[in-house]
């Protein structure tokens, strides 16, 4: 069976920091041939679970207790999240989608899964010219990972400033995932400052946790040379930027080398992802179609409250993270640290 592309850039950056071999899927040609527009709801539709588990996962992870680091005191942490897929979000209806171009072959359903969902291929399509006529083509939706979790990661150092002020840095300079997963980056950002010594210094505290705000902004960059049916157009690639923004106050309680904490606050995420270049395909034995630029995805793709719940176990320089999130898709994160200072 020949590869679903457009899956497989995506995929591969999602499975970077997770596990498996990305499902042979269906030529993305199929989909062009119907034009930009439809393929574009195809893809949409395919990875919305994708958007979504990314989006969340982004911004994970930043802090697992609202006590601040002393002046210059720092650590350096590698973390991992996983966001539960829900089964709504499992598959998708092709009628739903307002395609042109593209329908259900006769007895077949207008069911696929999403790329999180099922390990099988989902209905059989035929495709249709913008007048209405048959092209003679056909293509099965394609499947899914077999899986409904989407993992993601986070690498990050932090920095203790005066006036009880953590800043942190997630960074991963450009790397070449190898020439048919392409290369990818990460940056973010991020910042806290612990409330109760601003108003009672250094004084026997009256109120006996601690308690912080934080925000911080994460951002993907993915991108991957394509060659898809046309050897002659050079210019074929996949760039993709996934962003997450999020705002929390954090509450938690030091006891020994446990430290619980939990938080409340606000995130959003962010999708810009276009498949660039000339394709050219053959859509019926005498006729052919050209297209630049089919698919541009822009759209924010969770916006909204989050709840967070978890711990800090320290022992000595090491430090073990976990904790429970309730958002837009649900998660979990764990983690360890190594570093100086609380």
């Amino acid at each position: 069976m020949k590869k679903f592309y457009a899956a497989r850039p995506l995929l591969g950056l999602l499975f970077v920091f997770s596990v498996g071999t990305v499902k042979a899927q269906q030529d993305v040609g199929d989909l062009f041939v119907s034009g930009p527009a439809d393929a574009t709801k195809l893809v949409n539709a395919y990875f919305d679970p994708l958007y979504k588990g990314l989006g969340v996962g982004l911004s994970d992870g930043w802090n697992n207790t609202a006590r601040s680091k002393g002046l210059f005191k720092f650590d350096v942490r590698v973390s991992a999240s996983a966001a539960f897929v829900p089964q709504s979000a499992r598959s998708y209806d092709v009628n739903a989608l307002g395609l042109s171009n593209i329908k259900p072959a006769a007895g077949s359903s207008s069911i696929g899964p999403t790329a999180f969902g099922a390990d099988e291929e989902g209905g059989r399509m035929q495709v249709y010219t913008s007048s209405g006529v048959p092209t003679g083509k056909f293509f099965n939706l394609p499947q899914g990972v077999g899986f409904h979790v989407v993992p993601s990661a986070q690498i990050q150092a932090t920095l203790g400033l005066p006036k009880n002020i953590d800043v942190s840095l997630r960074a991963m300079p450009k790397i070449k995932l190898g020439s048919d997963l392409g290369s990818l980056s990460m940056i973010g950002f991020g910042a806290k400052v612990e409330l109760l010594p601003l108003f009672m210094g250094n004084s026997e505290r009256l109120v006996p946790v601690d308690i912080a705000i934080a925000g911080g902004y994460t951002q993907y960059k993915y991108n991957l040379p394509l060659n898809i049916d046309n050897t002659a157009n050079s210019d074929q690639r996949i760039d993709a930027k996934f962003s997450g923004v999020n705002f929390d106050a954090i509450v938690s309680k030091k006891i020994m080398f446990f430290t619980p904490f939990a938080s409340v606050g606000y995130q959003t995420s962010k999708t810009d992802l276009k498949a660039l270049g000339t394709y050219s395909f053959a859509t019926s034995a005498t006729t052919s179609a050209t297209y630049t630029d089919p698919i541009a995805v822009k759209q924010t793709d969770v916006d909204g409250l989050r709840g967070s719940i978890g711990f800090q176990l320290k022992f000595g320089f090491f430090k073990f993270y976990g904790s429970y999130t309730a958002a837009k898709y649900s998660m979990v994160n764990a983690g360890i640290g190594l570093g100086i200072g609380q």
